[in-house]
């Protein structure tokens, strides 16, 4: 029942607030430790190897998350050599003790192939949900950080388009310069 209730609260508040958040870059670089869906270690270490990181925050239940992401994936094919690296948090797949839910990890993977997503997807953690995930309102929500982890720009909520996406990264790319 309290899962239940948590989806709805985010539905309701992405339906509320799809448009772009007004709240400015967080000042702290954006850090993590944790593994992707498949086992392996992943940090915000990785955000060094780019120009600009695209982290997509989404959710099993949510069919906008769902509908973007072979966007998102496409994004990520083409973007790569741009210095741009996209990775996803399916922020509903641990409960509030941080433990995976089998059933839930399952949904996600099965989401990931049938969308044609290649771009890393990564396990939310505790510590993840009191840093960096701690303002996330509603899914999908996507956030970019530089090369240090700082934040450029505000978070986006709602989904949007592979065209969209790309003015968007097109326009921070030309900020990082």
């Amino acid at each position: 029942m309290k899962r239940l209730l948590s989806v709805l609260i985010l539905l309701g508040a992405a339906a509320v607030l799809f448009g772009q958040t007004k709240n400015k870059a967080n000042s702290k670089p954006l850090t993590f430790s944790s593994v992707d869906l498949e086992g392996n270690k992943i940090s915000s270490d990785l955000y060094s190897d780019n120009k600009l990181t695209m982290i997509n925050i989404w959710g099993t239940f949510c069919g906008p998350c769902i509908r973007e992401m072979p966007d998102l994936a496409k994004l990520s094919e083409e973007n790569k050599s741009k210095g741009v690296e996209i990775i996803g948090i399916p922020i509903d797949i641990v409960d509030d003790w941080g433990k995976v839910d089998p059933r839930l990890k399952s949904d996600a993977l099965m989401i990931i192939q049938k969308t044609g997503v290649k771009y890393r997807n990564i396990v939310p953690t505790i510590d993840m949900f009191q840093t960096m995930l701690r303002g996330i309102q509603a899914v999908p929500t996507t956030i970019f950080v530089d090369k240090n982890g700082n934040q450029i720009g505000n978070a986006y909520l709602g989904s949007r388009s592979q065209k969209d996406w790309q003015k968007i990264i097109d326009k921070l790319l030309e900020s990082q310069k």
